[in-house]
């Protein structure tokens, strides 16, 4: 049972979701993928990067609300951590778009 509101609830369940989240993206797709590929796949990227940034909304305010004294930095942190990898898909996408180099996906 989680002791709820003991200080650390919060903070431990951020860390352990975000661990699985980094090693799934991680193995998937990242920044320098998408500007490789953006020409193939950039609406179907950005549909996921933002379908995930919903999901971290969802699991920062969980936090929040499980460990309220932490609140603040689980929130910060957690936009932090969406505004830079807006910033950073959409930099990658502007890029590739503007010089294409050779993609590494055949269809």
């Amino acid at each position: 049972m989680l002791a709820m509101g003991s200080g650390n609830t919060g903070i431990a369940f951020v860390v352990s979701a975000g661990v699985v989240y980094e090693i799934i993206a991680f193995s998937c797709s990242s920044p320098q993928t998408a500007e490789i590929n953006i020409r193939k796949r950039g609406d179907t990227l950005m549909k996921w990067v933002h379908l995930g940034q919903g999901l971290s909304i969802a699991l920062v305010t969980v936090a929040a609300v499980m460990d309220r004294k932490m609140a603040i930095p689980i929130i910060a942190g957690g936009a932090f951590g969406m505004v830079s990898a807006e910033i950073f898909y959409q930099y990658a996408k502007s890029s590739g778009m503007k010089k294409p180099g050779p993609e590494t996906e055949q269809y």
